[in-house]
């Protein structure tokens, strides 16, 4: 956690640890309860049962408690989808093209490649759609995820924050080849990237 490579780490790491961190907490708690209470009320101590009469505090305290842990993920989870939604002005847009079963980049000068090139430290707008059923483009390293659909334009955007080559997959079974659509998104530095985009 925390060791990817885009703007979005932080915020979605962060969101999925607070989570993850609550589940363990109520999981060991209800766990040690449910132990304790087979033990202090069993059979063999208690032979003859009695009626538990209902506690007000408690079921408030039970109700309440959840509810207020609930709207913090939800405003974790919150914040960072709005800022995956806020796509900026300066952007470096790349039309991405799914179809069974490989990926399709298109840049601003016209230039297509089947493996996505971008510079470090400049945000990148993704235009993607489908020629043909349901995608999802997936970059585990940068922690974004989006449905493709056809005959539909999707947004997406991220920015790199580090030099390197990092995968990129179809997240959503689209057919028989499904799991063999996978491609490379390569960061490079502003002047390298400048240099291939020239030459290519």
């Amino acid at each position: 956690m925390f060791d990817g490579a885009s703007n979005f780490i932080e915020k979605v790491d962060g969101a999925f640890l607070f989570t993850i961190i609550v589940s363990v907490f109520f999981l060991v708690l209800i766990t040690v309860l449910m132990l304790v209470f087979v033990f202090k009320y069993n059979r063999k101590r208690h032979p003859k049962a009695v009626n538990v009469h209902s506690n007000v505090w408690l079921e408030v305290t039970w109700t309440v408690i959840p509810t207020i842990l609930v709207l913090i993920m939800f405003w974790y989870g919150w914040i960072g989808y709005a800022e995956m939604r806020a796509i900026p002005e300066n952007s470096m847009q790349v039309e991405v093209t799914a179809q069974m079963w490989k990926w399709t980049f298109k840049y601003e000068n016209g230039l297509q490649t089947d493996t996505l090139y971008v510079p470090v430290n400049k945000p990148v707008k993704l235009k993607m759609t489908s020629r043909d059923v349901n995608h999802a483009f997936y970059i585990p390293a940068f922690r974004i995820k989006k449905d493709v659909y056809p005959a539909r334009d999707r947004f997406a955007w991220f920015q790199a924050d580090k030099i390197g080559s990092y995968d990129i997959a179809c997240a959503e079974y689209c057919g028989l080849n499904h799991s063999y659509m996978y491609s490379k998104i390569h960061v490079l530095s502003e002047q390298d990237f400048n240099g291939w985009l020239q030459k290519k």
